[in-house]
């Protein structure tokens, strides 16, 4: 009998041990959408994100993270840790040093680095991260369930699901939300109208963890959401099935009091939609928590969620702080729970951070431009870094606690930006202007020592304009103060804070 209870005991011990050593990461990345809009940043007009409240509760909570402002830099940011200026990735249309093709062969996946130490991988919703697909083998993952149109299944598998009638040959605005257009493992997931791609993204997630955490397997399952990225469809919690883009209303004939309140309806209601989408994306992370509980392996699950960049034209693609300040909420076993911190981050701190969680080495060879949160997650340290760094195309953004760089460019005229003295205060309110105050001046110049100790960043005689691709921005872009116009200043309706010339 004490044999058997010592030999259970071991057991025990063991599986405690494998728990802590190799701990489970479930990363959930939204799409398009700023800080502002969750209900832990504490800002006016934010969805209700109970579950994504409840990561920050029990973990830590960082008040400012940044992110490069569009898709593409900031998806390969967070994959590699390293910076536009270093892999190429400057904005959708900018891929420098055919990094397209080589972001993943020039740079490591933190999949790939995560799969070669042991950890099993699955990617579900949107890869948009250069040519390479997920499956490829110098990206890393083991499963995945990605939304991928009709044309690009039949170009990536020769599969025709128009012509074999797996699909309808319905013309749709979207197929990301109703009537997903999905492909998992390498087939087709079949769907009807009423099917909705979240969902099924999120079940794909949660019978992976359930098959690896049953099969004692460390997983990370990424959840690159579509949500809630336009069109603003309804969801099956608000509004019919099939409704997948509001209408803009057609005011032809109309009074000017007729145009103004059909224009106001409009943008109400998407308004509304964008928040329904945020809210029905927490509510699948809260579906993914209660899995991992009922697996019982939460206490031994890292759950991080952010997002990839700004809220879409309020924000998006500007190089201002609102364009590249996104949320990050992370909780996980032995974090430290400190409710919302100070300290600051960007994303590329991820992949440091991930493979310090899993307990991988990394090779050394291409070194990271972040620093892992590890040591700070787990109290370690106080502290964690003393700027972070963000990007849209050839604009910069630069902040420290309490200064803030933004919309530098010297592509667009801009070679200083414009600098702010902010204190603590954040979210575009308080700031003040101090471009040329002297008591400021040596902030100032450490922030522009910094920005030099930093590869070249699109300024004129950057390798990239005269590549085919350079080129080709160029001529496709000769008037270059139309993108500057969006790109240096916020949206009117987040216009807080001086941004005079």
């Amino acid at each position: 009998m004490i044999r058997l209870l010592a030999i259970l005991l071991v057991g025990l011990l063991n599986v405690f041990a494998y728990a802590k050593a190799n701990p489970n990461i479930v990363l959930i990345l939204a799409d398009d959408v700023s800080a502002d809009m969750f209900s832990c940043y504490g800002q006016k007009g934010t969805a209700r994100t109970p579950n994504i409240d409840r990561i920050a509760r029990e973990g830590v909570q960082f008040r400012t993270c940044f992110a490069p402002a569009i898709c593409a830099p900031s998806r390969a940011l967070f994959m590699t840790g390293v910076y536009a200026n270093r892999t190429g990735v400057f904005r959708n249309d900018m891929w420098a040093f055919d990094s397209r093709g080589k972001l993943f062969t020039a740079q490591h996946s933190w999949a790939k680095l995560l799969q070669r130490g042991g950890y099993k991988t699955a990617v579900a919703g949107k890869w948009h991260c250069g040519a390479r697909k997920p499956w490829e083998k110098h990206i890393g993952f083991d499963e995945f369930c990605l939304w991928e149109g009709a044309g690009k299944i039949k170009g990536h598998f020769g599969i025709d699901i128009i012509a074999n009638g797996q699909r309808k040959d319905i013309k749709l605005p979207d197929t990301r939300y109703w009537y997903p257009s999905t492909v998992q493992n390498g087939k087709y997931v079949k769907v009807t109208e009423k099917s909705f791609g979240p969902d099924i993204r999120c079940e794909f997630l949660m019978d992976f963890m359930e098959r690896k955490a049953k099969a004692k397997e460390p997983f990370i399952a990424y959840w690159p959401t579509v949500i809630p990225h336009g069109p603003y469809s309804t969801t099956p919690d608000a509004g019919k099935v099939m409704d997948i883009e509001l209408t803009k209303p057609d005011t032809t004939g109309m009074s000017r009091e007729q145009k103004t309140k059909a224009l106001a309806e409009y943008s109400h209601e998407q308004e509304q939609r964008f928040v329904n989408l945020i809210q029905y994306m927490d509510k699948l992370i809260g579906k993914l928590i209660v899995k991992a509980e009922k697996l019982g392996v939460y206490e031994d699950t890292y759950f991080i969620f952010c997002a990839d960049n700004g809220t879409a034209v309020t924000a998006k693609d500007r190089g201002v702080e609102r364009g590249v300040h996104v949320p990050y909420v992370v909780k996980g076993p032995g974090v430290k729970r400190r409710g919302i911190t100070e300290e600051l981050t960007d994303f590329a701190d991820v992949a440091p951070t991930l493979l310090d969680i899993a307990g991988v080495k990394h090779p050394g060879d291409i070194p990271f431009d972040g620093q892992s949160q590890f040591d700070f997650l787990m109290g370690k340290t106080n502290a964690h870094r003393e700027w972070i760094y963000a990007y849209t195309g050839p604009v910069q953004v630069l902040r420290t606690k309490d200064y803030l760089m933004e919309a530098r460019s010297p592509l667009y005229g801009k070679p200083r930006g414009r600098f702010y003295f902010t204190g603590a205060n954040r979210f575009g309110r308080g700031y003040e202007r101090v471009d040329n105050y002297p008591k400021h001046a040596q902030e100032h110049a450490k922030f522009e020592k910094i920005i030099k100790s930093l590869p070249a960043h699109l300024e004129e005689g950057h390798p990239f304009w005269n590549s085919k691709l350079g080129k080709r921005w160029l001529q496709k872009n000769p008037d270059q103060s139309v993108l500057a116009k969006k790109q240096l200043y916020n949206h009117p309706k987040y216009s807080f804070y001086d941004e005079t010339d």
